[in-house]
């Protein structure tokens, strides 16, 4: 025997359509609202060799690819990466329309706390960076550079960026009273951690730094010839964090357009890595130490 479903009131019978109705809307307005026709990217517009206003860096690259492959207008609102860059970027909104004034950041440490993180599309780490004519010359891994006799060793002079990992590893090995130290951020909106290491080991004023592998990359594809710059990367350390799986940050709570940029990573990997790899980007193998997972 079938038993008859409970009737239902025309009250009830008008909420359910109204539910219906608002669900419906919403839908397509969260369909709509990844529908566009621009890929708007938040930049720095002087940061070599991740953007510039020219176009030039590996962010800028990778993000011209994905543009094209989803058929959007690329633009770009550029804003100096100092303290207050999400807020005045992806969190930001245009007075006149409401509108945000950018939808994604190409690149952020994955598991940033300030933004949603896609999956990573780069891991790579810090390196040291000297002269072909430099005393470190010969060396093949950092650690060569604590097995160079005592006097040359205490005679180095090293270029570094305060609270970074490079500080970690002078005072591990207690080198720090040889060390230059500069700020990570600076008020002179057209220097950066690449132009300060350009001019400091161009100038002979230090005989090698440690600085972000990618910085790296670009000062040794700068730097070619009878003086050319050679780099050697860290290793993942359990002790010392050198290496950084990078991701694109977009706003929380926009899983659509999470997913599509997920989906065109996983994708598209190799063609991210090619365009990596022509800018020296060291690339690190593997999972980082599992006391370094975040």
């Amino acid at each position: 025997m079938v038993r008859s479903s409970p009737a239902i009131s025309s009250r009830s019978v008008s909420k359910l359509r109204t539910k219906f109705a608002l669900a419906a809307v919403l839908s397509v307005a969260c369909v709509n609202a990844f529908a566009v026709d621009s890929l708007k990217v938040c930049a720095d517009p002087n940061n070599l060799p991740q953007s510039n206003k020219v176009g030039e860096g590996y962010e800028n690259k990778i993000a011209e690819q994905l543009a094209r492959d989803l058929g959007r207008k690329l633009e770009y609102f550029y804003f100096p990466q100092r303290m207050g860059f999400v807020r005045n970027t992806l969190r930001a909104k245009d007075d006149s329309t409401q509108a945000f004034k950018c939808d994604v950041i190409m690149g952020v440490p994955s598991g940033y706390e300030l933004t949603a993180t896609t999956k990573p599309y780069m891991h790579s780490t810090y390196s040291m960076i000297f002269s072909d004519r430099s005393v470190v010359k010969d060396i093949q891994s950092p650690d060569d550079v604590l097995k160079l006799p005592p006097d040359k060793l205490r005679a180095l002079r090293i270029g570094a960026f305060a609270r970074s990992p490079a500080s970690d590893w002078l005072l591990r090995n207690n080198l720090l009273k040889q060390a230059t130290f500069y700020a990570q951020q600076s008020g002179d909106q057209s220097e950066n951690p690449g132009t300060v290491i350009d001019r400091e080991l161009g100038g002979n004023k230090i005989d090698l730094a440690i600085v972000w592998g990618p910085v790296a990359g670009m000062l040794v594809n700068r730097h070619k010839g009878s003086d050319a710059w050679r780099t050697v990367d860290f290793k993942p350390d359990p002790q010392i964090k050198f290496d950084y799986q990078i991701a694109m940050g977009v706003r929380f709570g926009e899983k659509p357009w999470k997913d599509s940029l997920d989906s065109w990573i996983t994708s598209h990997q190799s063609d991210i890595d090619q365009i990596l790899a022509s800018y020296k980007v060291p690339k690190v193998e593997g999972e980082p130490p599992q006391s370094q997972t975040h």
